[in-house]
Order: C-alpha cells, then structure tokens, then sequence
C-alpha cells in the first residue's frame, strides 16, 4: 500500500505522496461526489453510462464537470493495466475553500482523485451470502452519488455486526436497494429490481442485468416490491460495479429458496461473464 500510482489534481504520483488540505470540503462537509468505474483487460466498462451518471451527480449538488467524457478517458486510462480486471474510484469535491463556510465559496477549484482497485465478483455457484433487512434512514437524494457517505457505512456495519455481507433496505414497506448495492428479486418466475427515483441508486450494473435478460427473453419487470413479498422470492441477488451479481440466501435468518444461488443467479452470471468477454 502507497506504492499504487493515483491521479490527483493534474498529476499522477504515488498514493503515499497524495496529499490534500483540511481545508478541503470533502473532508470538512463531505461536499462532493463519486463514482466507481469497472475496467476488464484494461478497457473501461460502460464509461460513457458512468460519465453521464457522474453529470447528473454533479448537477445535483450543483458543482460544473471539469472534464469532459473524452478528457476523463483520458485521464483514467493510464492508471489501468491491461492483463487485470480492475475498478476507478473518482472523487470530485468542490475543493479547497479559504475557511470554514456551509454556502458554497467562491473562484474555488474543484478537487480530483482517482485510483484503482482490484474486481473479486462472487463466483461460488454453490454458496451465496447472508443479508440483514433494515430500515432505510438515508436522505431523499439516493439517485446522487455523493461522498456523504455515514448513514450507508452505518447500515452496513449493522449487516456486518450481525453475520452478514448486506444491509437490504425499505421504505414505509417497501424495498429501496443494499447499503452498498442494487436489488434484485425472482418472484413468481419474474426478475424484479424497484424502479429508478430519488430513493435509489441508479446503478449502471442494474442496468446491464435488465439490458441482457431483455435480450434472452427473460421476463423482468421494474417495479416497487414490498418487503413481505421479497420474503417470499425464490432467488434475490445485490449487484454492485466491483462486486458484479451476488445471490443472498438468507435473509434475516430465513432461507431464501432452498438456501442456495438459484438457477436465473446462475444463468444471468454466466450470461454477464459472456458479455464482459465480448469486450475484449
């Protein structure tokens, strides 16, 4: 750890010699956004779909793109390495400010750090994980993907305090997304994720499951889900950029299905791994 090359600010150095001031509003308000870029055999995956999910993040917190699509490919590929399957983490703030101020300050340049990770997608056909069903206390604005991050970290170590790799979250009754994830659920035979609003994440992996199970004819439907009716699927999954598709199956201590990744988990993961080849 600290020898891994990062982007910041225009250059690229070592992580250990990444330095930002205290002064910056991501570290003082967590005024900033992110995203998370999946690359297999150093291409970077669906950029534009991230780039445009970035735009969006950063007009709600009202903070101008420094880059465009093509400067930021520019600028993240060099990080990448071709023989790896990695993901980008980028980090937009509003920068330094001359004092401690909630309004936005003014002349004030925007803070960029990127870096890479490794991709560990689960893969186990016969085992899948556990998940804690929570109440959603995050705030109104999910779809930003902003760095204020407390409330998912704290619904995750709840999940984690109790045995589980996922916090599975519910609003007045009904199913939000993970604390770190998307949802999916195979009720009645039919794929179903809640629909895109404000109470969740507009997730690009999301989007490529309901994309390739449109293409195999396999019947999808985004829709809202009550909790008791997630209770009762045959299959759930939680889908991330660096985690790809998981299978839960427990879920507060009751099996989901027989207890094991269900048939549709194993089809749509062979089917995402065929795509993510056909990159190449």
């Amino acid at each position: 750890m600290g020898n891994e090359t990062v982007y910041l600010n225009g250059q690229y150095l070592p992580l250990a010699n990444a330095k930002i001031s205290v002064m910056d509003r991501g570290f003082l308000f967590g005024d900033g956004v992110y995203e998370v870029i999946p690359a297999y055999f150093g291409k970077l995956f669906r950029l534009d779909d991230h780039l445009e999910r970035l735009d969006n993040s950063l007009k709600s917190i009202r903070l101008q793109n420094p880059h465009s699509h093509e400067q930021w490919r520019n600028l993240l590929t060099p990080l990448l390495k071709k023989d790896l399957d990695q993901s980008v983490y980028l980090q937009i703030t509003r920068g330094v400010a001359p004092k401690r101020d909630h309004a936005f300050p003014q002349h004030v340049t925007p803070t960029v750090f990127a870096m890479v990770s490794g991709i560990n997608p689960h893969s186990d056909p016969d085992n899948g994980v556990k998940a804690l069903s929570i109440e959603d206390s995050r705030w109104k604005l999910c779809h930003t993907k902003a760095i204020t991050l407390l409330a998912n970290v704290l619904l995750k170590q709840a999940a984690v305090d109790n045995g589980c790799t996922e916090a599975i979250l519910f609003k007045n009754g009904y199913l939000t997304e993970g604390a770190t994830s998307n949802v999916f659920a195979v009720i009645d035979g039919v794929l179903m994720t809640p629909p895109k609003s404000p109470a969740i994440l507009p997730g690009i992996t999301r989007d490529v499951i309901l994309e390739i199970a449109r293409k195999n004819n396999i019947p999808c439907s985004e829709q809202a889900i009550p909790m008791d009716e997630l209770r009762k699927a045959s299959e759930i999954w939680i889908t991330s950029s660096t985690r790809e598709i998981i299978p839960v199956v427990d879920l507060d201590d009751e099996k989901i299905g027989d207890g094991k990744p269900g048939a549709l988990w194993k089809s749509l993961y062979k089917l995402f791994q065929e795509y993510k080849l056909s990159l190449r």
